[in-house]
């Protein structure tokens, strides 16, 4: 169930790669909050009339904690990156579905891309609240690229591929050595190609696994059709049927 509420910021952190972690809480009662799923944010004053869709970096709807991590990308990105500790912002939370939850045999595999690691951080702590530690395989260009190593690093078996070979191993998550283990499922989000890559590999190996798509979305709520994926089933909004897409349901494989 979605709501409109309004979130005061608690804290507004530069992390790197010019990312910042917004740390937002409110006193009014939250629904459900799970994994995978984001938000739609209103930015005043930034000449940009639509919100802003959000993923979910981590939630605790009973304390009203959300955390967003954010890469400024234009002009609504650059002003939220600027507000400041005890402005309140007005939030639709939350939107869209969420990943499908392993069961605690399940070896799992999270592999991130860019900001596309933004939503693998708390579905990775609700694995480990769970009794499941994932392995997280995250790609960067470069070392300088890197962030919140360490906060990935209490809640998953880190990796870490750059595509200039200064941190970790040399080239694409596609191609790092971890992938020859056996794995039950595996979740991704970031550049497509890198998420059409992984599909393949799991393809492949007949592996479960879901994508989180980042198709642009305007309303969020599926009345503009923005967000529009070709699917086997035909067209769907990915703002209420995705962004988390079986990639069985894709036109990705041949």
């Amino acid at each position: 169930m979605k709501k409109l509420v309004d979130f005061n910021i608690e804290e507004n952190i530069a992390v790197g790669a010019g990312c910042f972690l917004l740390k937002l809480h409110t006193d009014e009662q939250l629904p459900e909050i799970l994994p995978g799923q984001f938000v739609n944010v209103m930015i005043e004053d930034a000449g940009v009339l639509l919100r802003r869709p959000i993923s979910i970096h981590y939630a605790d709807a009973k304390k009203g904690i959300l955390e967003l991590l954010v890469k400024i990308a234009g002009k609504g990105t650059e002003k939220l990156s600027h507000i400041a500790k005890g402005e309140n912002i007005n939030i639709l939370i939350p939107l869209g579905m969420e990943f499908t939850m392993p069961a605690k045999e399940d070896n799992v595999l999270l592999v991130g891309g860019g900001v596309g690691i933004a939503p693998l951080y708390y579905f990775a702590k609700v694995m480990c609240d769970n009794g499941i530690k994932p392995t997280l395989l995250i790609g960067t260009r470069s070392a300088g690229d890197i962030i919140l190593k360490e906060k990935f690093s209490q809640v998953a078996d880190l990796y870490y591929t750059t595509e200039d070979g200064s941190y970790g191993e040399k080239g694409y998550p596609t191609q790092h050595s971890v992938l020859l283990n056996n794995f039950d499922k595996i979740y991704t989000c970031g550049p497509t190609p890198m998420m059409k890559g992984i599909a393949a590999y799991a393809n492949k190996k007949g592996i479960f696994c879901e994508v989180s798509l980042e198709n642009k979305m305007a309303c969020g709520i599926g009345a503009c059709l923005c967000c529009v994926q070709d699917t086997k089933e035909g067209h769907k909004c990915v703002c209420t049927t995705g962004p988390v897409f079986n990639i069985n349901d894709l036109k990705w494989q041949n």
